[in-house]
């Protein structure tokens, strides 16, 4: 054996010691090459007899390594490593002895930036190679010397399972028998220098150690006997544009603690439990979860992510965390995951210089950081990187059978200068703003997500005027089924921190959104990011004290809930949580105790129910048609009342909002039809925490002229309150 060859794998520096270690046939003959470090006698012996073959004697001058030649032996033959130290000895399958597993399509496909399946052939699989068990593994390192997977099961010591190049893919494989569900690991990287680099989780690692501890897991993806077939077959058509959507926004970290057991969050398997029947009650028809992708810290609510294809292990196993996702489609409630292609932190086990290169971000930090978040920015404009985060967006939707991904942060990825100043950042190649690989980048993740999974969705938190966030990447839109308005938030959540004396002057911030409302297909955020950071509590933003307070979240809800567009609500606010969210604690639920919040909570159910039966309010959702002003300029009276519509055959809908703390009795609003006008809802009433003033289940049309109508119902507006009517056709 060659003394310099031997050397080097000794000493961590062989690249490439599949050429040597194994079975070779060297100069006619079979030789058997072994690296076993601590032993002092090394036999291969016959995989299934356990009979010796030959008897390997150590290279002098390469501590560690054995070779002897099978001179009995014509074929190649399948043999195991008996080692000894002492009185001590073991029993090793050596990963030398077993070829690759990727195929030349596998190749091919990775080479180009194409393979939808990426997480299939990347990352650690558990599977049968060459008759053995044992794990896969595979990692993307172009750029590196050496690569090598370390773990318990060597030791953590990256010589002795460093892995085959695969040529121009820039990919490490290796089959380490013996290794299964449950091992932790990393991959030992050499720079292009021989330079050892920080131990690096798996970019595609399906599991993770508990923080602090940042090793991969490994975890088998197969075997799982999904009971959700009901759910899968019709979720396409609940999330269609004319469908009622409300959604309830979760941390699973936070949304109820368990103060008896050193206030530790829930289980996955408790939320299966817990949240998901508190959601059915309460009639949301989603979950979304804040980011559940492995994150180191949890100040970071998720938003960071080191593990992209991990579900974090602080509630449970992967396998834990699918029941989970049954659950929820058992109770015939779809779920959604924030996801984050924006960024990523530069925490040393991540993807950061992750061969010692700018793998994964830019070399420029001009375009490779953010400010606002300290953390590195993806290059969009790398086939392999966009490959990597579109497989990610495919893994959630097809091995969880998520229902939609909520991309964070669009804005910062469709434009160069964002939160950046004059000459800190490196505009596109025509000069301009737009980060044209980025916005190519989320068209082409849009048309995989849906066109390999049908009936799921995908919604942008995209807080500027970007055109078509929604619309058909045909047309030059960016895909999107649905786009946060984040527009109207900010309007409405303006207005309604006005006391009331002053909402006169800032009318139009209640009205300005129908303008656009129909631009796009939008959900209406009232998120985690306005109960955060100082901004206090949704409860906390509103104006007077006592009654006054919960009576104007009351009204702004049925605001919201009557408003075209689909809804979502951050846990607490259906409770009105008295103080803003903080990762650290519950939800406080013993709020609950209290009339007024037990109220708000009766409401907000009551809202999801008349959301879902009755039709104005959702079916022409996202159309201009779906909507019209019946009281548009009522500034002085702070008073708001239009029509919701659906097809011919739909009643119309009205509703009515009065944003002053004065009961207008005998007000006539004008309405479109003769009949009696049903009030399905009134967020003044009793089991609501409000006075129980109202308009006795209803009112009869009245050929009296109002609102610019020949006919009108004479009504009863309470303090603060919105109310719901539906026509009910003879």
């Amino acid at each position: 054996m060659d003394l310099t060859a031997a050397q080097e794998i000794s000493q961590g520096k062989m690249n490439s010691p599949f050429s040597v270690l194994g079975l070779h046939e060297v100069a006619g003959k079979l030789t058997v090459r072994a690296f076993v470090p601590g032993a002092e006698t090394v036999d291969a012996i016959d995989a299934k007899t356990g009979r010796r073959i030959v008897a390997l004697k150590p290279v002098e001058g390469a501590d560690g390594v054995f070779e002897g030649v099978a001179s009995r032996r014509k074929n190649r033959f399948a043999y195991k490593l008996k080692a000894t130290r002492g009185s001590d000895s073991w029993i090793i399958d050596d990963a030398y002895r077993y070829g690759p597993v990727l195929g030349e399509l596998d190749e091919h496909l990775i080479s180009e930036g194409s393979h939808k399946q990426l997480w299939d052939v990347l990352g650690a699989h558990v599977m049968t190679h060459e008759g053995s068990e044992g794990t896969h593994f595979a990692v993307w390192a172009p750029n590196a010397r050496r690569v090598s997977v370390v773990g318990d099961f060597n030791g953590w010591d990256g010589r002795i399972h460093v892995m085959r190049a695969r040529g121009a893919t820039g990919v490490w494989e290796t089959f380490v028998p013996d290794v299964g569900d449950g091992a932790a690991y990393k991959y030992e990287l050499q720079d292009q220098h021989g330079n050892l680099l920080p131990q690096k989780s798996d970019p595609f690692g399906f599991g993770a150690e508990h923080p602090p501890k940042t090793a991969s897991v490994v975890r088998k993806l197969e075997g799982h006997d999904w009971t959700d077939k009901g759910w899968m077959s019709k979720r396409e058509a609940l999330h269609k544009i004319d469908q009622p959507i409300s959604v309830y926004e979760v941390h699973l970290g936070s949304w109820r603690r368990v103060p008896e057991e050193g206030n530790r969050p829930l289980s996955y398997e408790e939320h299966a439990r817990e949240l998901v029947g508190y959601a059915k009650e309460m009639g949301f028809t989603h979950l979304e979860l804040m980011p559940i992708s492995e994150f180191p810290f949890d100040g970071s609510w998720g938003y960071q992510p080191i593990g992209l294809f991990a579900p974090t292990i602080r509630h449970g196993t992967l396998e834990e965390f699918r029941a989970f996702v049954e659950a929820c489609h058992n109770a015939d409630i779809g779920l959604i995951l924030d996801w984050v292609p924006g960024h990523f932190p530069e925490d040393q086990h991540g993807l950061g210089r992750f061969d010692g290169t700018p793998l994964y971000e830019h070399a420029d930090r001009k375009e490779g950081f953010h400010p606002d978040w300290n953390t590195l920015v993806y290059n969009y404009g790398r086939r392999e990187v966009r490959n990597y985060l579109t497989a990610n967006a495919l893994y959630w939707l097809k091995e969880h059978h998520i229902d939609g991904l909520r991309v964070d942060a669009v804005a910062s990825m469709l434009y160069r200068d964002y939160s950046r100043k004059e000459g800190e950042w490196v505009p596109n190649v025509h000069g301009g703003r737009e980060n044209l690989e980025a916005i190519a980048f989320l068209q082409e993740t849009n048309i995989a997500a849906y066109g390999e999974v049908p009936g799921i969705m995908t919604i942008a938190e995209e807080s500027t005027a970007f055109p078509g966030v929604s619309a058909p990447t045909d047309g030059g839109g960016l895909g999107f089924g649905y786009k946060w308005n984040m527009g109207w938030m900010n309007d409405t959540l303006s207005y309604m921190e006005e006391e009331p004396i002053h909402r006169k002057y800032h009318h139009s911030k209640m009205t300005f959104g129908i303008h656009y409302a129909f631009s796009e297909n939008f959900i209406l955020p009232l998120s985690h990011d306005e109960v955060v950071h100082g901004k206090g509590s949704l409860l906390d933003k509103m104006p007077g004290e006592g009654w006054e307070k919960f009576a104007n979240l009351r009204a702004y809800y049925g605001f919201m809930w009557g408003h075209p567009g689909k809804k979502l609500l951050f846990m607490g606010g259906e409770i009105a949580q008295g103080v803003e969210w903080n990762h650290d604690s519950s939800i406080d639920w013993h709020l609950l105790d209290h009339e007024w919040h037990k109220g708000v909570q009766n409401l907000v159910r009551d809202l999801n129910a008349v959301y879902r039966a009755v039709p104005a309010l959702h079916e022409l959702d996202t159309k201009p048609e779906g909507f019209e002003w019946v009281e548009e300029n009522a500034g002085e009276e702070s008073i708001f009342a239009w029509l919701r519509k659906g097809d011919a055959k739909t009643p119309p809908a009205l509703i009515v909002s009065n944003f002053t703390p004065v009961e207008r009795m005998d007000r006539r609003i004008g309405v479109p039809e003769a009949g009696f006008w049903a009030e399905r809802l009134n967020t003044d009433a009793e089991v609501y925490g409000g006075g129980g003033r109202g308009n006795m289940g209803g009112k009869h049309a009245e050929d009296i002229a109002a609102s610019g109508r020949g006919q009108s119902i004479n009504i009863t507006m309470p303090p603060l309150s919105t109310l719901i009517f539906e026509l009910e056709r003879d």
